[in-house]
């Protein structure tokens, strides 16, 4: 009975594989800027749902019928300002009536001018032109604080959130309200944020005194910010399901991006208070650096190495030669092929330890190597770009205190058999090799911000009395972290668990939230284009609230560690305890390329494009087809951003790192590699590099052009032996020290700065009894109440044994 062959099958698994893996060589390079956000249009599109379409007519209705009775035979476009201004305050008064459904539709109607009346516009344009104007202009007339009241009302609005808690299914229908106000209110943040050359002088004014206004709250209010963080963690609990969540999470990262500024502004920000603190400039722009890049080839399939080589071989028999080259590198022969501690106990190799042998990555290839998989060529032949060698390192390489301590450490250990601690400039004894080593380590030093901040923060605790109080300053940022701090673990907790219900690699769960409250309609599609239409909505709100939270996540990671490191800290330690590292390799634990290029937008849908044009009929064919896009913005930012923050968690933290080799994130990475764009490829590279000792010699091995790629576009830190595994802070056993040991500081940095007590241990006591019994004290407003119950209760009631105290001894 002749036995099946194993290899075909596993050729067609291979080949299957690599059908669904994006034909990962032909992959072309992808014309993405990175950036705050999309372009202004794409910005305001997806605001909407397309089961929110009809609701523009019916805001379009709103207004029309209002605007007629008040300027009868007028279109908005042809008033003056003077006018403009009256209709418009004429509206909010109509906000302050009682009744709710009349409420609602002068909120409409101040809805339709947020959007750029666009019944009266011809183009896209003129939309989005009137939309900005519009927004200048209900802003100036207090529109937005008028809207704040009604979002505070609707959000403790019981009745709703109690209907919204007994419905089986939620819909549209339960956010109506809310959705119209979190609209209005997106659309004049984004439209007042984005600054454009043409912008008139009062215009800027009102960006500024709006600004200052969402930063630093009136009257000691929270700042807005705090009401939409709010908002989420309402949400997460069960206590309100019908907010409408992609709303509150756009318009919450767009406040962050208005109020603390965007990448640019923390760039300026941070040279700037690199000057105040005496510091050396930055040695590069980071941003300019990262523009610059060139995106690598990802690494090959080592099946599609076999193929190469199998029909070279073929052809070269054809011709009568016989081909001495062989199949494959055998790393299994290998003599070093040691057992490594991390590795995993199976005989098989992890299902992409091996797939890249020769992992092409593009113009760094050493010709040696090239030999085994082109076929042989003429050498004039040879294309020029293949063999271009980059110039020089992208970075400047940087040193830190504590690397110039560990290798005077080591130096005087070996040379002369004892240390002086932290001491760096006594090189007596040491041989002049390690004078000029230390000499190029110093030239290359390099203070951050983050290292002054802490010593500063050690000296505070260590002289709390000499030093007196910290002068802080009133930025933003600040106040904003002062709000968050006491309820910030369940906001992180509540974001990240909207994130995981977005991730299109979960699967749906029971006990999951649901996030699709502001998106599936009141009646269920019936025909196969409806659910079509739905399930490309529903795919696109999951797409926006992941680049949402992504993006508000780096941007408060960012600022809190320009503000101060123990804030950044303190907010990582959360993310990291609520599993964000898990989560964001389990985001990334799918096919990345078909995420990039998914085509989940229906162009003709968009606003403000359905606003002005007539909406063709709309087929399976044409669904399916989707825009011709090269990759989808919104999910390249998103993976971007996802990246950046696990790089944030894990930089310098060797528990973190270790848990990003314990949850065997090499090769979910290294697919990630796949996506030719150079900056998602740097980060990716950034988290394979600081794992790469831990992974053991095989694997490095193994992975000799991702370990290329890694030294050409990575900044190099001297000293930093990231290639092999001989690491003097890699103990194991310290890990848990280490995270016990920042979380007690980043404590002490809270309590010192943000829990005053009015009588602290320094204070003087009172001993005077006439003077403590005669202070006045603030009694809370309840005791008033209850003071006769608490009398009856505490003194009347219980009887007092006034004999004992004779017998007292």
């Amino acid at each position: 009975q002749p036995q099946p062959q194993p290899q075909p099958k596993g050729r067609e698994l291979f080949r299957s594989q690599r059908k669904e893996s994006e034909g990962s060589v032909d992959c072309p390079n992808l014309e993405f800027e990175y950036g705050d956000a999309d372009g202004h249009g794409a910005e305001l599109a997806e605001l909407y749902s397309y089961t929110e379409e009809p609701e523009l007519s019916h805001n379009r209705r709103c207004f029309e019928e209002d605007f007629h009775t008040q300027v009868p035979d007028r279109r908005w476009l042809e008033l003056d300002g003077a006018q403009q201004k009256a209709y418009v305050m004429r509206l909010l008064d109509g906000l302050e009536v009682v009744n709710r459904d009349k409420r609602l539709r002068v909120a409409r109607a101040i809805l339709y001018l947020a959007q750029g009346v666009f019944g009266d516009c011809d183009n896209e344009g003129d939309v989005l032109h009137w939309s900005r104007h519009n927004s200048f202009l209900l802003y100036q007339l207090g529109t937005f604080s008028a809207f704040l009241e009604l979002l505070n009302m609707e959000i403790e609005n019981s009745q709703a959130c109690s209907s919204a808690l007994r419905k089986p299914a939620i819909s549209l229908a339960d956010s109506t309200e809310l959705r119209v106000l979190l609209s209005v209110m997106y659309l004049m943040v984004e439209n007042i944020r984005v600054e454009q050359e043409t912008d008139p002088p009062e215009w800027k004014t009102c960006r500024e005194t709006f600004r200052m206004e969402l930063s630093f709250p009136v009257h000691t209010e929270e700042p807005f910010a705090l009401l939409l963080f709010t908002m989420v963690t309402k949400f997460c609990s069960g206590h309100a399901p019908h907010f409408p969540m992609k709303k509150v999470l756009l318009l919450l990262w767009k406040v962050l991006l208005f109020t603390l500024g965007g990448f640019e502004v923390l760039q300026a920000m941070k040279v700037r208070r690199r000057e105040e603190l005496g510091l050396p400039p930055l040695p590069e722009d980071s941003i300019q650096v990262v523009r610059g890049m060139r995106a690598a080839s990802p690494p090959t399939y080592a099946i599609e190495l076999m193929e190469q080589q199998q029909q070279q071989q073929q052809q070269q028999q054809k011709r009568g030669h016989r081909s001495r080259r062989p199949l494959m590198k055998q790393d299994s022969l290998d003599i070093y092929n040691e057992r490594d501690p991390f590795k995993n106990d199976e005989g098989g190799v992890d299902e992409e330890e091996n797939d890249d042998v020769d992992s092409g990555i593009e113009g760094e290839l050493d010709l040696m190597e090239r030999d085994a998989i082109i076929p042989a060529m003429p050498a004039q032949r040879l294309p020029i770009e293949r063999v271009s060698f980059p110039k020089g390192l992208p970075w400047a390489p940087k040193v830190r205190q504590k690397d110039i301590e560990h290798f005077l450490e080591a130096s005087r250990n070996k040379f002369i058999g004892f240390t002086l601690g932290q001491d760096t400039e006594t090189l007596i004894g040491l041989p002049r090799p390690i004078h000029e080593s230390v000499k190029t380590l110093k030239q290359h030093k390099y203070v951050s911000i983050s290292d002054v901040q802490i010593k500063n923060e050690e000296e505070l605790e260590k002289c709390p009395m000499s030093l007196g109080e910290e002068e802080v300053q009133e930025t933003p940022c600040e106040v904003l972290y002062r709000a968050m701090l006491y309820n910030l673990p369940q906001y992180m907790i509540a974001l990240l668990k909207i994130l995981l219900a977005a991730a299109p690699t979960s699967k749906a769960k029971t006990d999951s939230i649901n996030i699709l409250a502001d998106v599936l309609p009141e009646e269920m599609p019936i025909t196969v284009l409806q659910s079509m239409k739905l399930g490309i909505d529903v795919n696109r709100h999951k797409e926006i609230i992941v680049k949402s939270i992504s993006a508000l996540l780096l941007l408060l990671l960012k600022h809190f560690k320009l503000n101060h490191i123990y804030q950044f800290e303190y907010v990582s330690q959360h993310l990291v305890f609520a599993n964000c590292i898990p989560l964001i390799l389990k985001f990334f634990n799918q096919n990345i390329m078909s995420y990039i290029t998914a085509k989940n937008s229906i162009s003709v849908l968009d606003y403000p494009h359905c606003t002005v044009c007539d909406l063709p009929e709309l087929t399976a064919e044409s669904l399916e087809a989707g825009d011709n896009n090269q990759f989808c913005w919104r999910n390249l930012f998103s993976c971007i951003n996802l990246l950046r923050i696990l790089n944030k968690l894990t930089k310098w933290k060797h528990s973190r790192t270790m848990m990003l080799v314990v949850f065997k994130s090499a090769p979910i990475l290294k697919r990630a590699l796949k996506v030719k764009q150079a900056m998602m490829q740097l980060y990716v590279l950034k988290l394979l590099k600081i794992q790469t000792k831990y992974l053991g010699r095989q694997w490095r091995k193994s992975n000799m052009k991702t370990m290329s790629a890694i030294y050409q576009k990575v900044r190099h830190r001297m000293n930093d032996d990231w290639a092999y595994g001989n690491d003097i802070d890699a103990r194991p056993w310290d890990f848990q020290a280490e995270e016990c040991t920042l979380r007690a500081n980043i404590e002490a940095f809270n309590s010192r700065r943000y829990d005053k007590p009015q009588d602290s241990e320094f204070a003087p006591v009172d001993n005077c009894l006439q003077s403590v019994l005669g202070q006045r004290l603030e009694l809370p407003q309840d005791f008033h109440y209850s003071y006769e119950l608490w009398l009856e209760r505490e003194v009347f009631s219980q009887p007092i044994r006034w004999e004992e105290l004779l017998h007292c001894q």
